[in-house]
């Protein structure tokens, strides 16, 4: 009896100490937290709380630019909000980013709201909810849209009644090795294994027989065609934008006006970690691609990543040319490897004959919810999407 005795006290006490810590956390996170709307003059704190926990923050000058500059930031948006934050005793424990974007269905103009980096202190995780809600309920929306989600906010995303888009595969990733060496060593970082220089040379080697092979037996016809890098987006980005909304206006469609287009890629063309391929018909644009740097200095990573591929007349088949020419500009640039993410059947079928890599990705990035019945209906309809990383915050 004695020997059960000193067992079981241990554990009995283990638990009162346990119990303690439960209740003083509870008491920590009682503490007096408001929500209100974000302001610009909270910028530090914010920063603070994204770097605390992973996130990575702009510089103040782009991070304003995401409403101070852009274009559905306007009559049909009055008093945006610019998102939430949870505070208590004047600080910032929490916070949730909201973008106006445009679109248009059926030639109507939507107004949707982007999630983007919502975080929140552990010690007040009660309040993620809250915070969310408060984005979930405001006015004068048409479509919400969260495309970067994780494993943590997906379910809390479905509380909302918010949904994985139907089209599109947003839970994995098709890639292109370029620099092999490269790409080994960052793979090995990432894995955190020893003897990374030795094991980086024998990865590197079996990556590149494996792209040996995958280039055989490719169809070639689309070689043809004339691929351009332009220096930006000009005039004929209008008439494109024009042109696709006539031809498409049965889809849902983000607005990608020059003006549109110009702000969502500022900061990326300026730190020239853009490319835009396009492809002409006599002086008419038919084509275009645009690719966005997205490395992971963490894992020394250089990445390079398919955000928005466009195109009229059904002319998808334009995209091999274009991955092809990113592939060899990435090679020669040294970059480790070109992705893409998501996207819809028409363009994995494309894609699909260069043989890319594939992962698994940890959870479904792109989820919605429709602000009415009847657009929920609509949108419930894989044909109606044509989703791109162009959506929501994905490349902003």
């Amino acid at each position: 009896m004695r020997r059960c005795k000193s067992v079981c006290l241990p554990k009995q006490m283990l638990q009162i100490v346990k119990d303690v810590d439960c209740q003083r956390a509870r008491q920590r996170s009682s503490r007096s937290v408001d929500i209100r709307e974000a302001s610009f003059d909270d910028y530090p704190e914010i920063c603070s709380l994204e770097s605390q926990y992973g996130l990575e923050s702009k510089e103040y000058g782009e991070w304003t630019h995401l409403w101070t500059s852009n274009p559905a930031c306007g009559p049909n948006t009055p008093n945006w909000p610019i998102g939430w934050i949870a505070e208590s005793r004047g600080q910032v424990v929490g916070y949730v980013g909201n973008i106006p974007l445009m679109y248009e269905l059926e030639g109507q103009p939507l107004i949707a709201a982007a999630t983007r980096a919502w975080v929140v202190d552990t010690q007040y995780r009660n309040y993620s909810v809250p915070l969310l809600q408060r984005y979930f309920t405001q006015q004068n929306v048409d479509i919400y849209l969260g495309t970067t989600a994780n494993v943590q906010s997906s379910p809390v995303l479905g509380m909302f009644n918010s949904v994985p888009v139907p089209a599109g595969a947003w839970d994995q990733s098709a890639f292109w090795v370029t620099n092999s060496l490269g790409f080994a060593s960052s793979l090995i970082a990432m894995k955190g294994l020893p003897l990374r220089r030795h094991l980086s040379y024998a990865l590197s080697g079996a990556l590149l027989v494996r792209k040996l092979f995958a280039g055989k037996g490719r169809d070639e016809n689309c070689d043809e065609a004339s691929v351009s890098c332009c220096e930006g987006f000009d005039e004929r980005f209008d008439a494109f934008w024009q042109a696709s909304r006539r031809e498409k206006s049965c889809l849902l469609l983000a607005v990608r006006t020059r003006e549109v287009l110009d702000w969502h890629f500022k900061y990326a063309m300026l730190r020239d970690q853009l490319w835009i391929l396009t492809v002409m018909s006599g002086s008419k644009l038919v084509a275009y691609s645009i690719f966005c740097r997205q490395d992971s200095p963490k894992f020394g990573l250089k990445r390079m990543r398919l955000i928005d591929f466009q195109a009229l007349d059904g002319k998808n088949a334009l995209l091999v040319p274009m991955l092809r020419s990113a592939i060899k500009r990435c090679h020669s640039e040294g970059i480790h490897m070109l992705e893409y993410i998501g996207m819809g059947q028409e363009v994995e079928d494309a894609i699909s004959k260069l043989k890319p890599y594939r992962r698994k990705l940890p959870s479904w990035l792109y989820y919605y919810k429709a602000a009415n019945d009847r657009l929920a209906s609509r949108l419930a309809d894989p044909m109606i999407w044509n989703p791109s990383g162009f959506d929501g915050d994905s490349s902003l």
